[in-house]
């Protein structure tokens, strides 16, 4: 779940999306600044049990501060109030326990009140010109800057410091234990010494909401580690497979494979073919293990039987799927900047076409492998009918 970014006029609604629609922004922010010859920072906050923490008195305030007054504040009030808590083990249950703080986990509320609970730490990072997302209790900002700016070490301090204030004033603690900084370096590769000191060091790679992102955004590591994981699913599955259907064997596949093969795949886009291939062979493994098939017999068929679409076209498709939501104007506010609709000066029958802008000859070499280049010429390449 997003907290909303209110400085931004954007409503809680429009930010409580996926968490591919975060990383697209956030992976696509990074790419554009490095085809700028920019640095960036990303830097991924972590917090310590932060459901269980939230102050009552500090989230009703924040509530009654966004207008929402009277009764339906005394409906919040009242859902907060009289709560408590008891720890079952082995049969005996301790004595309940009043609980003053938190917002219930599991429940519909919970996230959407903890979302509006952090909405004013957005302000605070503002206020040091970083730009910055928010996923529950992972909180990630990013900063792009030339190589030559000597103000970066002492902004990028300076917030973080305003971070931890704010964070102490709203019963909330930083887990600098998983909390990352992750340097991606400007194209042409510029060298550059930085002392930021965040209680973790700097690393190549960082975990964000599930998806491993490299300093050179190739994600080959994300890559390798979904392959790894796809091979024990796999390997798990041919020890069991004798004694399944081959439905049951389709189904068991499209749950631990398939899903982390799709997962957030339309990051993947514009890849060369070479990078994606170890995703394929799995694919192609999945396939043959559902059907009871050898190594040597192409997957070509099987795929038809499955209605499964080869890894690139399932890259692809999900890429189409954010052009489509674009065009219709269903894509997030935050995405809308990543593709354009064309709107010609002169009303001509292309006008109806919804087509996207495609950037320029000049800067297609510098754009390599942004969304922004690769989706709008797959998507003005698509019939129209589709």
């Amino acid at each position: 779940m997003w907290f909303p970014n209110f400085a931004r006029g954007e409503s809680t609604a429009n930010q409580m999306k996926s968490a591919l629609d975060l990383l697209l922004s956030v992976v696509e922010a990074l790419r554009l600044a490095r085809a700028k010859s920019k640095f960036s920072k990303l830097i991924l906050l972590d917090l310590y049990t932060p459901f269980d923490t939230v102050n009552h008195q500090i989230l009703l305030s924040t509530i009654l501060a966004k207008g929402i007054s009277a009764t339906a504040l005394q409906w919040f009030e009242s859902y907060l109030s009289d709560r408590s808590f008891k720890v079952s083990w082995r049969g005996e249950a301790s004595k309940s326990q009043h609980l003053t703080t938190g917002v219930p986990q599991g429940s519909v509320l919970g996230p959407l009140l903890f979302i509006v609970y952090m909405a004013s730490l957005g302000s605070v990072i503002q206020k040091h010109g970083f730009s910055y997302y928010g996923n529950a209790d992972d909180t990630q900002l990013y900063l792009s800057f030339h190589p030559d700016d000597p103000t970066v070490a002492a902004r990028i301090s300076a917030c973080l410091t305003d971070i931890s204030y704010w964070m102490k004033d709203h019963h909330l603690q930083l887990n600098l234990a998983k909390t990352e900084l992750l340097v991606v370096p400007a194209n042409p590769v510029f060298h550059h010494n930085f002392t930021i000191k965040l209680g973790t060091s700097t690393t190549t790679t960082a975990r964000n909401l599930g998806v491993m992102i490299d300093d050179q955004l190739t994600f080959s590591d994300h890559i390798a580690k979904t392959v790894r994981s796809c091979r024990f699913a796999l390997f798990n599955i041919k020890k069991i497979r004798p004694f399944l259907s081959e439905h049951a064997a389709q189904l068991l596949v499209q749950a631990l494979v398939l899903s982390r093969l799709d997962y957030c795949n339309a990051l993947l886009a514009g890849l060369p073919a070479s990078s994606i291939k170890p995703l394929q062979l799995i694919q192609n493994a999945a396939a043959r293990l559902i059907f009871n098939e050898p190594k040597i017999i192409s997957v070509t068929l099987l795929f038809i039987s499955l209605h499964w679409l080869p890894i690139a076209a399932r890259i692809k498709f999900k890429a189409l799927m954010f052009a489509y939501k674009t065009t219709t104007g269903s894509a997030p506010l935050y995405l809308n900047s990543l593709l354009q609709t064309y709107v010609p000066s002169i009303s001509f029958r292309s006008a109806s076409e919804r087509r996207l802008i495609v950037p320029s000859q000049r800067s297609k070499k510098s754009l390599s492998r942004t969304f922004k280049l690769n989706v709008p010429s797959w998507w003005n390449d698509l019939p129209n009918s589709i």
